[in-house]
């Protein structure tokens, strides 16, 4: 069975349709139905269940599929590397990554990386809801979690800390004295679990307080919550990287820079997934390292790429 004739099945599997592959290939249906007919023959069992309106995958069609559209393509994913000596990664690169992360990290550096990589195409998905990278179609995503829960694999970009930050007008009129001044006090909250009702914090001997927050505003996007800080709303849990330059500017004041600040878990991190595989195609291994040296130049060597497979997402 030719290469070419496993591309055309699975491409009719995901399409749903003899034609709309006819149109794509400039050939008549006819012939596509030919191909799956053929297929089917060779392995003596129905494919696909055909009626005047619909076409559906049988339970046979579905597991062909599961095992043959990794094959292809991978297949097609080493020719574009072969193709690709000499001249830099080509193709399409699907960056998923959270709405606040994508703004504040990845949009700012789409220029760079453009330039460096001309011939790839990056399509960035920002969206908070998770998603599947395989069925999805994702090459590379970036996470914010203490870790990852799937069987991807999983290279760490940067440590994040989260710091208690409020303008400097809004401190000046109500001055905190130590975390438990918060409870005399309406706070920004993330509408995220965990993030509502208490915030944490720690002190360089790792003992660690619990102070209840309470306020008006909640907010399920963390630049929103950054842009409501400025205007001084009040004070707000954010990590580093949506803070950064507004604490290097004096938008922005650490309200208690000696202490670790949290809601849910002291140690959590950017990661960059991508799914399990034996081939790792350059578009995604040279994104990878450009983002480790946009992101996190500042920051220790993050380590070599590791398997997660029980850790609790929190992007």
């Amino acid at each position: 069975m030719d290469t070419e004739a496993l591309r055309i099945f699975v491409d009719v599997a995901h399409g749903g349709s003899f034609s709309a592959v006819a149109r794509g290939r400039r050939v008549e249906p006819s012939s596509i139905s030919r191909v799956i007919a053929a297929i089917e023959g060779e392995l003596g069992e129905r494919l696909f269940q055909r009626t005047t309106r619909k076409l559906t995958l049988t339970e046979a069609g579905t597991l062909y599929l599961a095992r043959v559209a990794p094959i292809v393509a991978q297949l097609d994913e080493a020719a574009a590397e072969v193709r690709a000596i000499g001249r830099g990664p080509v193709g399409t690169l699907r960056l998923s990554v959270s709405v606040a992360y994508g703004l504040a990290r990845i949009v700012p550096v789409l220029g760079q990386f453009q330039a460096r990589f001309p011939a790839l195409t990056i399509e960035l998905l920002m969206s908070d809801a998770q998603v599947d990278l395989v069925r999805d179609g994702i090459d590379l995503a970036i996470r914010l979690a203490p870790g990852v829960d799937a069987n991807v694999v999983v290279t760490k970009l940067a440590d994040t800390r989260y710091h208690v930050v409020a303008s400097p007008d809004w401190l000046a009129a109500h001055p905190l004295e130590t975390p438990e001044a918060l409870r005399d006090h309406p706070v920004l909250r993330f509408t995220l679990p965990g993030y509502r009702d208490r915030w944490l914090f720690r002190d360089a001997r790792g003992d660690v307080a619990t102070v209840p927050v309470h306020g008006p505003i909640l907010m399920s996007n963390a630049l929103g919550l950054r842009d409501a800080a400025i205007a001084s709303l009040g004070p707000a849990l954010l990590a580093d990287w949506t803070i950064a330059r507004d604490l290097a500017d004096g938008r922005l004041v650490d309200c208690f820079p000696g202490l670790r600040a949290t809601a849910t878990d002291f140690d959590t991190s950017a990661w960059a997934i991508y799914p399990s595989r034996n081939f790792l195609p350059s578009k995604v291994r040279v994104t990878i390292d450009f983002l480790r040296e946009m992101l996190v130049a500042d920051t220790a060597p993050s380590g070599r790429a590791i398997i997660r497979s029980s850790a609790p997402d929190a992007s």
